[in-house]
């Protein structure tokens, strides 16, 4: 992965008139620099600010970005009221930090900052976790047969899909190469492991793929992107319900996984899919293959066991998977108090649209599904194993600065994260159809 990840620019940029996003997420500068490249450098702008823009010396350049902006330049007093709420919300103002913009770092400062070991794929330490996973799992549904007691099988639901949730993520780390080094031990680990779950191993790994090359950017992104505005109106009531109202969304995986998202089309199932090339033709077909035998022997299953027996073993905890997976995906990539851009054009890279990734605390179940929550630095760098993530993230915070966004303690379950899933999709709803650096608007009718 690394041979297509290029190395940001380590300019400081300059800082724009109206420094942050009004809260209708629409981009509230009308002209900034938001990062000076390189072959610009040799051009040294004198700045002079005016009502009217931004100017340099250098005659015949066009220093305005391609930013959604709003209809009409707001007065000097609503300029200062709005530093006033940036301050009260933790936002840096004027002379401070533009999250939105270039850093002042380098992808290879990041890297730097690492220690070494956390490199090391440890193809012992990862089996061993496997071992682990499978055997609370095996140990679980054997414990809710033998009581067989309505008193019990809540918990057990809980418990094992969050335990089938703790499978995937391993069989994710399988797919990024983070588990060995050894491609086919990843790829026999990662089929057991995601067709018992009855996800496409290879399927979703390109996919899964797809979406960190493009982590951020408004078009390219393949997991929980958002919807352009043109998109989002052409979505009959039914559809808006079903992507925006609780609990429809946290149960799109599946769906997902048959169709994709809207404006999207292909199937992970099916190897002429948009999402894959020829050459991936095989892969697709295995995977879907080994989904399909899994199918199978969940009906042979029903048959001896019952319908009903497989439904509680196996039915609603692989439902608490879907939704641990779809609240999880989505709250790494929304829900923070300040909005999060998004990036089109020359505007995106692969720095910044991984730094608008979040870390999530996830209390005592951070371990039992492998410190995903750690999501920044396994964004920037998959390969790290997962085990690692933690003490790459302590190490590379002082590089990251203002730009990594210190995510909120937990108690021992994660429950203020419903809060925030509330939350978001109430407001997070399409981006501007124009502009490179773009925030979520809210449709009143929806909210």
């Amino acid at each position: 992965m690394a041979r297509w990840v290029l190395s940001e620019c380590g300019v400081k940029t300059l800082p724009g008139f109206y420094h942050h996003p009004s809260r209708n997420g629409i981009a509230s500068r009308t002209y900034m620099v938001s990062e000076i490249r390189p072959p610009l450098l040799a051009c040294k702008p004198h700045i002079l600010r005016s009502s009217l823009g931004l100017f340099t010396s250098c005659k015949g350049k066009n220093w305005a970005l391609n930013v959604s902006a709003p209809e009409r330049v707001a007065s000097v007093d609503e300029v200062d009221e709005r530093e006033r709420v940036d301050v009260v919300n933790g936002v840096e103002g004027e002379g401070g930090i533009d999250l939105s913009a270039a850093p002042p770092f380098r992808l290879s400062d990041i890297r730097a900052a690492i220690p070494n070991h956390c490199w090391v794929k440890d193809p012992w330490k990862s089996m061993s976790y496997v071992v682990r996973d499978v055997v609370v799992v095996v140990g679980l549904a054997a414990a809710a047969a033998y009581f067989n007691n309505w008193a019990v099988w809540p918990l057990y639901w809980l418990a094992q899909g969050t335990m089938f949730w703790a499978l995937f993520v391993i069989g994710h780390d399988c797919g990024h190469g983070s588990f060995s080094n050894d491609p086919k031990l990843n790829s026999v680990v990662g089929h057991i492991l995601h067709s018992s779950i009855l996800v496409p191993y290879h399927g979703w790994r390109i996919s899964h793929r797809t979406h960190h090359q493009n982590h951020g950017h408004v078009e390219n992104d393949e997991s929980w992107h958002p919807l352009t505005e043109k998109l989002y109106r052409s979505l009959d009531k039914a559809t808006k319900t079903l992507r925006f109202t609780l609990p429809f969304p946290m149960l799109a995986y599946p769906f997902y996984l048959w169709s994709r998202s809207p404006g999207k089309k292909g199937s992970h199932f099916h190897p002429n899919s948009d999402l894959f090339v020829p050459s991936e033709r095989n892969d697709i077909l295995t995977s879907t293959a080994c989904w399909t035998a899994m199918v199978a022997l969940l009906g042979c299953l029903t048959v001896v066991m019952g319908p009903l027996e497989v439904l509680k073993l196996y039915g609603i905890p692989y439902v608490i998977f879907v939704m641990c997976l779809d609240i999880v995906t989505y709250l790494h990539h929304h829900g923070h108090d300040d909005k999060l851009p998004w990036y089109r054009g020359e505007e995106w890279s692969y720095l910044r649209g991984g730094l608008t990734t979040l870390d999530r605390d996830y209390g005592w179940i951070n371990n039992i599904h492998h410190d995903i929550g750690t999501h920044v630095i396994h964004h920037l760098f998959p390969q790290i194993p997962h085990y690692h993530l933690v003490e790459a993230t302590e190490a590379a915070k002082p590089v990251l600065g203002k730009y990594y966004r210190e995510p909120e303690k937990s108690w021992p379950l994660p429950l203020h994260l419903f809060g925030v899933l509330v939350k978001s999709m109430k407001r997070d709803h399409f981006v501007s159809d124009t502009g490179d650096i773009v925030y979520y608007q809210s449709d009143p009718d929806l909210s």
